[in-house]
């Protein structure tokens, strides 16, 4: 470049150098502006709120988005060890327990007291920064505090990004039963910096590969055959193939809670292989991604066994999840399976919601009877 730049400063003399000079300047404007797009904003607009989720967005960024005085920050101990250092240095800190042992009441009761002592008013912003657990028991705080404070999250595992930290979900399990209590409440942003991915353990990080899965079988055969053909580029975490499926993964939940945040109708499609996963991670005590993943090899079975689905599709589905080392079978004693999925949210009298596919990228939901639904599992188990 040097000997492009001394040509044309001889033979152009001060005009040259201009030249050169605007040159250079465009040279860098391109880059940062290529930067800028390297960050997808997706927004979320509900009749109560409109949320913001940022996938590419750095960590490092969290500060321009916070124009409250004061900030609370609600986080765990494995994410304060990697990260306190960088959490806005004014911000107060509150550290909850990892694990759905610590989703519970009593730690929101904790994060009441710490939020009195802080003298938090209604114009405190609270942002959780964490998994998924930390999300859903800061979003509740936050809505649940003087009867609502606003608030934001920065997601560091993968299942948060795509799963728990967007749509509004938020809330606490109660005795032996998951999310029994909670609130819609949308957050004002959630930051997805995939760099963040890196620090997870692997088993963590394939339990989160679960809710991709999930999003791809049920609303986007395109992205199911993008996990298909990049299954090694996903486990390596190369950062451009993350970003786009965490995209695609977010933008796919966005729709549905857009036209149902309510989970009134269309948004029952993401619990395809909750109803199962729910009991499965209770009994066993599993990652959350990894019950899902059993949820939906059997909620696949059950479609193929209802004549829905056509069992190569079923087995397919099976394949990719073994592929990202997931698994897709348990030995639960059957009876204490039925006896939790009897008290699961979707259930209504005599029958539960269940999430089936008749094709991959398309989910329907149809009422079974419970009693139907046990003999079917007993057949399949």
């Amino acid at each position: 470049m040097s000997n492009f730049r001394t040509s044309v400063t001889k033979q152009m003399g001060l005009y040259g150098q201009t030249l050169y000079s605007y040159w250079h300047f465009f040279k860098f404007t391109k880059l940062f502006f290529l930067s800028c797009f390297m960050m997808n904003t997706i927004v979320i607009s509900t009749e109560s709120s409109v949320s913001k989720v940022f996938i590419g967005e750095t960590f490092n960024n969290l500060a321009k988005y916070l124009s409250a005085d004061k900030v609370v920050i609600i986080t765990d101990k494995e994410v304060n060890k990697h990260y306190g250092n960088s959490f806005p240095s004014s911000a107060p800190v509150i550290e909850i327990g990892r694990g759905e042992k610590h989703k519970t009441l009593e730690t929101v009761q904790t994060i009441m007291s710490r939020l009195i002592e802080e003298e938090a008013d209604r114009s405190t912003f609270v942002v959780g920064i964490g998994g998924g657990i930390v999300c859903d028991v800061a979003g509740f705080a936050a809505s649940i505090f003087m009867r609502g404070l606003p608030f934001g999250f920065v997601s560091t595992t993968l299942l948060s990004q795509v799963d728990a930290s967007v749509g509004g979900k938020n809330g606490v399990n109660y005795d032996r039963y998951k999310n029994m209590i909670g609130v819609f409440r949308q957050p004002e942003f959630v930051i997805c910096d995939v760099e963040m991915l890196k620090t997870l353990d692997k088993r963590e990080y394939r339990a989160g590969l679960a809710e991709i899965v999930k999003a791809a079988a049920i609303r986007n055969k395109k992205l199911f055959e993008y996990l298909e053909q990049h299954t090694n580029d996903i486990l390596d975490l190369k950062t451009d193939i993350i970003e786009k499926i965490v995209y695609e993964s977010v933008l796919i939940k966005s729709e549905v809670v857009e036209a149902d945040e309510k989970e009134k109708g269309e948004r029952r499609i993401l619990n395809f292989g909750h109803t199962l996963a729910h009991a499965f991670e209770k009994l066993s005590g599993i990652l959350h991604g990894e019950a899902v993943s059993i949820g939906m090899a059997l909620a696949a079975k059950l479609s193929t066994r209802m004549g829905l689905l056509e069992e190569d599709t079923s087995r397919r589905l099976t394949d990719l999840l073994k592929k990202f080392g997931l698994p897709v079978s348990t030995d639960i004693d059957k009876d204490q399976l039925f006896a939790v999925i009897k008290h699961d949210k979707k259930r209504e009298g005599d029958s539960i919601h269940l999430v089936l596919l008749n094709q991959l990228g398309n989910a329907i939901v149809e009422p079974v009877l419970y009693s139907k639904l046990q003999k079917m599992i007993n057949d399949l188990y």
